[in-house]
């Protein structure tokens, strides 16, 4: 079978023989429109399932890595013609392919942007030379679009939010620009359009990296609804207090939620993703077998937490450069043997890099332990910012100034305390500090991962060549010595460093002076402590893990029905059971018409009510379709319902032939008239004495919930109370009452949020069984059943419903409608999308029956 990806087709089109698995060699370069919001909604749904049904996830699969960066070097030629290409060695995208040794005949494919500006008459050619030669397709961007993306909205707004600064004023923060916006679209979109040259939807992987391409799932969701993709964010997520500031909130977790697995580096950031989801979307999300999932439309979002490794080949190749040691016998001339001890920072030169916060630290030191003047080193390596601005020069400007003061009042002839190099050092040079290195301080204020300790701990661990120029034997236990912010994104696996708040300025001081002075067998334990870690979980590791599990998350796609709704950003998937479809009205109208006797049970609350409605009373209008189902003699309808039965009793008193179960099927009753029933006998209502005080304790500790005592039950609700909060104290409360009701003969469930207590075998399946036995005593089997819910509760109906035909208690003809309100997983087999459509479709049965010849066989 041919692969239906975009470049092979050119290729069948061109009349050269299909190539399955690889791109071609001939891809159009991008055309670089004006930066303006494109369509989403351009007519291309017929591909929209162009997949097959086959599954191919096999390790031969082909990885896209997509990244605002291609991990190439480009370098002009001298005679001003051509370029010089090269692999970026320090790229973490090159490094995660190098380090999947197991799967060396994985093929990876990269689609990114390049550093230089490529001339637009140059971009076909290099175009082709990176993909012959690196298997590189790269995003060709105009100037001014490509500042307005990267340099505007990415690095002015969305970078500086992301770490926690909100756009006060204009000069604290980027404040919100639509027109910048629109150029973030815009970019995200040409990758799109870049990345539909070369993928094979059936088989390959899309990974996506970090926050320039948040809303590119959507764009590739839409063109694919069965794409296998993965997002790894490598910034920091804010919280939910410092997120939904930004405009566009809820259109950029919605792009990400287009993924099929987000990836994050630490707990925190993903906790505060998830709070967003249920603060903004009202998304909930469970762990289950250790695998957190986000349930949206039917899709099943994986959240994956795993910090990103180094790579250790390649640093265990460049500590083994002659070079390096050379360098690193140059820095024991300069700071061992002169006596000095070296503190050590390496940091890029931007504002949440905390570089003055470190140098305030460092002069608290000199001036509580006079004894390390003349003896302690600060270097601190400063690298070249990746954004511009004035932040940046006023953290250059500050940074330098504090060195000179320092300087001028601590240092001595021949010492000086600082030692600042603000200029781009090779990475062997680099490496070399951090063997030469005592202690490594990196005190950010806010970071997403930070790699430096992990380097500086590989570094430190050294080699044999290294061990002699430092003069150490091979039985001596190597030592290193890490002083780390809490607020970055590697410190929750470091547990042996000095953890600090970078804020607090003694704490650094004193974090510093007993890195100095602790003893060298704590040093060691410490030091392989970490070694442990960081040599075991590596880049290759890391992406291992991110691939397996996106593989485990694609899995069910092809064994699922898939349609894209929703316009624009907004553009969702909903992913179902093959067999799970939309209840049409033609199909259940006419079944209505030929069948003589139906059974109807009808939930209440969020299928005839709207949830969010404040007055749950019936309307009139409802009242009047109940009615007229109800007087159809054909007709028994049963409505089911969690509340009691006083307010059933009251609010449904004009129906007369309206069947009703109250809490949830304890109490039943077929007739108006008739005396309410119990489906199971509940006398001892002692066990309310013990569940009512804890019930009651939560209420008050948990602002916005409330309990309503019911006569069988007890529920405690957080419908209006904070989401998070709310969700945090129902689990308290569950394990609280399970543990205290244990030996009492009752269930605790926990439903849409309520905690509900009720006595052990009551559910709304046993009022269905209870109903249809009591049809077919006497003489009657249904050809005709619906069931409508919306909830939890209800899939016990749906199950005994859909399983009556084997019971013998429906007409072997039957026509059975389980339905549930809303597209999402459930034991229905039918769907309708609100209480609105639910409405209708009574209402389309009322009328019906209203024109239908009433028959004489009573129910």
């Amino acid at each position: 079978m041919v692969t239906k990806s975009y470049s092979n087709l050119l290729e069948l089109a061109s009349g050269e023989s299909p190539s399955l698995g690889r791109i071609s060699r001939g891809i159009p370069r991008v055309v670089t429109a004006p930066g303006i919001v494109p369509d989403l909604d351009d007519s291309d749904d017929d591909a929209s399932n162009a997949s097959s049904d086959r599954s191919s996830l096999t390790p031969h699969d082909r990885t896209i890595i997509v990244a605002n960066q291609l991990p190439i070097r480009a370098q002009r030629r001298p005679e001003g013609r051509g370029w010089i290409f090269s692999l970026d060695q320090d790229s973490l995208l090159l490094q995660l392919k190098d380090s999947i040794r197991e799967h060396a005949d994985m093929d990876f494919v990269y689609v990114g942007c390049l550093r230089e500006e490529i001339l637009a008459s140059e971009q076909d050619e290099v175009a082709q030379i990176l993909l012959e030669t690196f298997k590189c397709v790269p995003v060709f961007l105009p100037a001014d679009l490509r500042s307005r993306f990267y340099h505007g909205f990415c690095k002015q707004q969305l970078w500086p939010l992301f770490h926690y600064m909100l756009p006060l004023s204009p000069d604290l923060g980027g404040r919100f620009d639509r027109n910048l916006w629109q150029a973030y679209v815009s970019v995200n979109k040409i990758f799109a359009d870049m990345i539909l040259e070369v993928i094979n939807p059936d088989d390959d992987f899309v990974w996506v990296h970090d926050y320039h391409l948040m809303v590119l799932p959507t764009f590739l969701r839409k063109r694919f609804n069965r794409v296998k993709l993965g997002f790894f964010l490598h910034s920091p997520f804010p919280s939910s207090e410092i997120y939904r500031t930004l405009p566009v909130r809820e259109e950029l977790l919605r792009a990400l939620l287009n993924s099929d697995l987000i990836g994050f580096h630490t707990f925190d950031y993903a906790r505060h993703f998830l709070s967003c989801c249920s603060r903004m979307l009202g998304l909930s999300y469970e762990s289950k077998r250790g695998y957190i999932g986000l349930e949206y439309y039917g899709r099943t979002v994986s959240i994956k937490i795993l910090p990103v490794g180094i790579h250790m080949g390649q640093l265990g190749s460049v500590l083994n450069l002659p070079e390096t040691e050379v360098k690193v016998a140059d820095l024991i001339k300069q700071f061992c043997n002169r006596g000095r001890v070296m503190l050590l920072g390496v940091d890029d030169m931007d504002i949440f890099k905390g570089i003055s916060l470190k140098l305030l630290a460092f002069e608290q030191l000199l001036m509580q332990h006079p004894e390390w003047r003349g003896k302690v080193v600060l270097v601190q390596i400063a690298n070249p910012a990746r954004g511009r601005g004035k932040d940046v020069k006023e953290v250059q400007d500050e940074s330098c100034a504090m060195v000179k003061r320092i300087n001028e009042a601590f240092g001595l002839p021949g010492y000086k305390p600082v030692i600042l190099i603000d200029k781009p050092l090779q990475f062997y040079e680099r490496m070399a500090y951090y063997v030469v290195a005592e202690c490594c301080l990196v005190t950010a204020v806010r970071d997403g991962m930070n790699l430096i300790p992990y380097e500086y701990i590989i570094a430190r661990h050294g080699n044999d060549k290294l061990d002699k120029v430092l003069g150490l034997s091979p039985t001596n236990a190597k030592k290193s010595m890490l002083v780390v912010s809490e607020f970055i994104g590697c410190s929750p696996s470091l547990s042996g460093a000095i953890r600090v708040n970078p804020w607090n300025i003694d704490t650094v001081a004193d974090a510093m002076a007993s890195a100095l002075e602790m003893a060298d067998a704590e040093k060691q334990l410490r030091h392989e402590k970490h070694h442990r870690y960081v040599s075991s979980h590596d880049v290759g590791y890391w992406a291992k893990s991110f691939l397996q599990d996106l593989e485990r998350s694609c899995k069910e796609h092809n064994r699922r029905r898939s349609w894209g709704i929703g316009f624009g950003l907004k553009f969702r998937v909903v992913s179902l059971d093959s067999n799970f479809r939309k209840l049409v009205m033609e199909h259940i109208v006419s079944a209505y018409r030929r069948t003589s006797t139906r059974a109807i049970l009808l939930d209440y609350d969020g299928t005839l009510m709207p949830q969010a409605s404040i007055d749950k009373s019936p309307s009139p209008k409802s009242i009047e379709i109940l009615n007229s189902l109800c007087n159809d003699k054909n007709n028994l309808v049963f409505l089911v319902s969690a509340r009691s039965r006083s307010t059933l009793s009251d609010w449904f008193s004009p129906c007369e032939n309206l069947g009703m179960a109250a809490e949830h099927g304890c109490y039943f009753r077929l007739r108006r008239d008739a005396e309410w029933e119990t489906c199971v006998a509940v006398a001892d209502h002692s066990w309310k004495q013990i569940a009512e005080p804890v019930m009651s304790l939560y209420a008050e500790l948990t602002d916005g919930s409330t309990i309503e005592n019911k006569e069988t039950a007890l529920v405690w609700s957080y419908e209006d109370a904070d989401p998070d909060f709310g969700s945090c104290q129902a689990k308290e409360l569950l394990d609280h009452l399970e543990s205290v009701l244990a030996n009492e003969p009752v269930s605790v469930k926990s439903g849409p949020n309520n905690v509900e207590v009720k006595p052990q075998g009551v559910s709304k399946g046993l009022v269905a069984e209870q109903l249809l036995s009591t049809m077919k005593k006497r003489g009657l089997s249904p050809d005709f059943v619906l069931c409508i819910g919306d909830d939890r509760s209800d899939e016990d109906m749906f199950e005994v419903i859909t399983t009556s035909m084997s019971d013998s208690w429906l007409s072997p003809l039957a026509e059975v409608f389980a339905c549930t309100v809303g597209q999402k997983p459930s034991k229905a087999k039918y769907y309708l999308d609100d209480t609105a459509e639910i409405v209708r479709l009574m209402q389309g049965l009322a009328s019906v029956s209203e024109q239908t010849p009433r028959s004489s066989v009573p129910l």
